[in-house]
C-alpha cells in the first residue's frame, strides 16, 4: 500500500535554503561578482527550492587566486595536521547527516532512505578514507648502478586543482574529488552541477567549521558553459577532475590541453549486464538487473542499461522483471514508500522522452512503462520504469547512453556472441555477468571492455577500490591509492655523495 507521508524538512535545512545567494572564495561568503543567481528546482515538483549565485569567470579567477595563496602553508602543514583536519571534516558531516541527506533528496529528487543510508554514508567513508592518506604519501629510494649517488623521490602536491562534478550524486562525487585533493597538499575549487548545487555550499560551511583554512576549498556554483569552462581554461588550475558526459569530458580535455593540465574523467556508460543460463536463483538474479537500471531512476554512469539474457531463460527473466517494475513505487523522495523518484529536470525528461519514442518507432517490444506519470506528480519530472524487448544492437535505445529508467533486453546463444556484441561501443566503464561456472566468470571478467567487472552482484563500491573506464567513458582512475597519483607530483632528487 502506497503512503504519502513525507519526511519532516529539517529546521536547519529550511534556514540553509533562505540563506542569500553566494559564493565561497578565499573563506568567505559572497555574492557572485556580476550578482546574477539562479534557482536550483526540486524535481519533484518543478518549483525553485532557493536561488543560487551564478558564479562567472571573474568568479573563478577570484576563486583559483585565493587557492594559489592558501597553497604554500597548506601543502607545507604537517601531515598529521591535514589529517585532524579532514578527519574534522568527516566527523561534522557524519553530525549533520539528515541534513545533507534532505539537501539532496530536495535538490535531486532520489528517496531520503537512499541518500540517507546510502550516499551520505558513502561521502563520509569517502571523506574518512582520504584523512588518512596525508601521513601515507611516501618516496621511494633507489640503488643505481651508478657509483656515489643517493637517489630518491618526493611525493609533492600538483597546485590548484579544479573539481567539476555532476548532479546525479553530487554529495558522493564532491567527496570524492575534495578528499584525495585536499589530503594530498592541493587546493581546490569546486564546481557543483548547476542542477545540484546545495549539498556542494553545505560541505563548504562544514568545511570551514571543521578548521580547513581559508582558500583550501573554494566552491563556485554557476553554469558548465561559463564557470565550468572557465576553471577548464585557467592558466592557474594544474588539475581537472570532471564527472559528466562523455560529451562535456572530450571538451575538458581539448581545454585542457592550452596549458598541459592534468585531466581525470569519469564519463558515459551504457553497460553490459550478461545473465548466462546456468543462474541458479533467477529470482535474485532479475531483481539485481533490475536495480542495476532503475536505482537512482536510471540516471546512473554504471546503469546496467543492456540486459543481455541467454536464449534458455529469456522468457522467464524478461517475465519476472516486468512484474516487479510494474510494482515499483514512484513518487516524490521524501515520501519513505517511494522507490524510484523524478528525473532531474524537464529537459532530461524530454530527453529520455525522445528516447523512448525512438524505440517504438524502430520496431522494439515495449513492455512496460514508457509514460510520464500525472496526477498529484505532474508538476514534477516522473517516468514510469521502462522495459523494451526485441532491440536491434544498432537502435539508438541500444547503443546510446538514455541517462533514465529505459532498459532494453537482449536475447544471446552463447559465450563468444554476447562478448562481441557487449564490447561493441565505444563506452567501456562497467559491466556484470552473471554465472555459477567459476572458470567462465574470470573469462569474462577478462575479456570485457570495462574498467570495472562485477561477477553475481552489480553496483558496489569502495573508496579503497580505484574505479574508472576505458574508451569514450574516461580516463585515470579515482578511488583507491591510484588516485593519489593523479594529485601528486612525482619529483626525483639526486644527491651526490662521493
Amino acid at each position: 500500500m502506497t503512503t504519502t507521508t513525507s519526511i519532516e524538512i529539517s529546521p536547519a535545512v529550511i534556514e540553509f535554503l533562505q540563506r542569500p545567494p553566494r559564493l565561497l572564495i578565499d573563506g568567505k561568503w559572497q555574492p557572485a561578482h556580476a550578482g546574477a543567481t539562479f534557482a536550483t528546482l526540486n524535481p519533484a515538483t518543478g518549483e525553485p527550492l532557493c536561488y543560487v549565485a551564478a558564479g562567472d569567470a571573474a568568479d573563478v579567477d577570484a576563486a583559483v587566486a585565493a587557492a594559489q595563496r592558501a597553497l604554500p602553508a597548506w601543502a607545507s602543514m604537517s601531515p598529521a595536521q591535514r589529517e585532524r583536519l579532514l578527519h574534522r571534516f568527516a566527523d561534522l558531516m557524519e553530525a549533520h547527516k539528515a541534513e545533507l541527506a534532505q539537501l539532496e533528496t530536495l535538490d535531486n529528487g532520489k528517496p531520503f532512505r537512499v541518500a540517507y543510508n546510502v550516499e551520505v554514508n558513502v561521502a563520509i567513508g569517502q571523506m574518512r578514507y582520504y584523512a588518512g592518506w596525508p601521513t601515507k604519501l611516501t618516496g621511494e629510494t633507489y640503488a643505481v648502478s651508478s657509483p656515489g649517488f643517493h637517489v630518491y623521490t618526493r611525493r609533492e602536491p600538483v597546485g590548484v586543482c579544479a573539481a567539476i562534478t555532476p548532479w546525479n550524486y553530487s554529495l558522493v562525487m564532491a567527496a570524492q574529488k575534495i578528499g584525495p585533493a585536499l589530503a594530498a597538499g592541493n587546493t581546490l575549487v569546486l564546481k557543483p552541477a548547476e542542477q545540484t548545487p546545495l549539498t556542494a555550499l553545505r560541505l563548504g560551511e562544514l568545511a570551514l567549521e571543521a578548521g580547513i583554512p581559508s582558500g583550501v576549498l573554494n566552491v563556485v556554483t554557476g553554469f558548465g558553459h561559463t564557470a565550468g569552462a572557465a576553471l577548464s581554461h585557467h592558466p592557474g588550475v594544474a588539475k581537472v577532475a570532471f564527472t559528466g558526459s562523455t560529451e562535456v569530458g572530450k571538451a575538458i580535455q581539448r581545454a585542457a590541453a592550452e596549458t598541459i593540465k592534468r585531466v581525470s574523467l569519469e564519463l558515459g556508460g551504457k553497460s553490459p549486464l550478461i545473465l548466462f543460463d546456468d543462474v541458479e536463483n533467477l529470482d535474485a538474479a532479475a531483481e539485481a538487473a533490475l536495480w542495476a537500471i532503475f536505482s537512482n531512476s536510471g540516471q546512473n554512469c554504471v546503469a546496467g542499461s543492456r540486459l543481455f539474457v541467454h536464449a534458455r531463460i529469456y522468457d522467464a527473466v524478461l517475465e519476472r522483471l516486468a512484474e516487479r517494475a510494474r510494482r515499483l513505487v514512484v513518487g516524490p523522495g521524501i515520501e519513505p514508500a517511494t522507490d524510484l523518484g523524478p528525473l532531474i529536470s524537464a529537459e532530461q525528461l524530454a530527453r529520455v522522452q525522445r528516447y523512448i519514442d525512438s524505440g517504438s518507432h524502430a520496431g522494439a517490444t515495449l513492455v512496460t512503462g514508457g509514460e510520464r506519470l500525472g496526477g498529484r506528480l505532474a508538476g514534477g519530472y516522473f517516468l514510469a520504469p521502462t522495459i523494451f524487448a526485441h532491440v536491434a544492437d544498432d537502435a539508438p535505445i541500444a547503443c546510446e547512453e538514455i541517462f533514465g529508467p529505459v532498459l532494453t533486453v537482449f536475447r544471446f546463444e552463447d559465450e563468444e556472441e554476447v562478448v562481441a556484441r557487449a564490447n561493441a561501443l565505444p563506452f567501456g566503464l562497467a559491466a556484470g555477468v552473471w554465472t555459477q561456472h567459476l572458470g567462465r566468470a574470470h573469462r569474462m571478467a577478462a575479456r570485457l571492455k570495462a574498467g570495472v567487472v562485477w561477477i553475481n552482484t552489480y553496483d558496489w563500491f569502495d573508496p579503497a577500490v580505484p574505479f574508472g573506464g576505458m574508451g569514450e567513458s574516461g580516463l585515470g582512475r579515482e578511488l583507491g591509492r591510484q588516485v593519489m597519483d593523479a594529485y601528486t607530483e612525482l619529483k626525483t632528487v639526486w644527491v651526490k655523495v662521493e
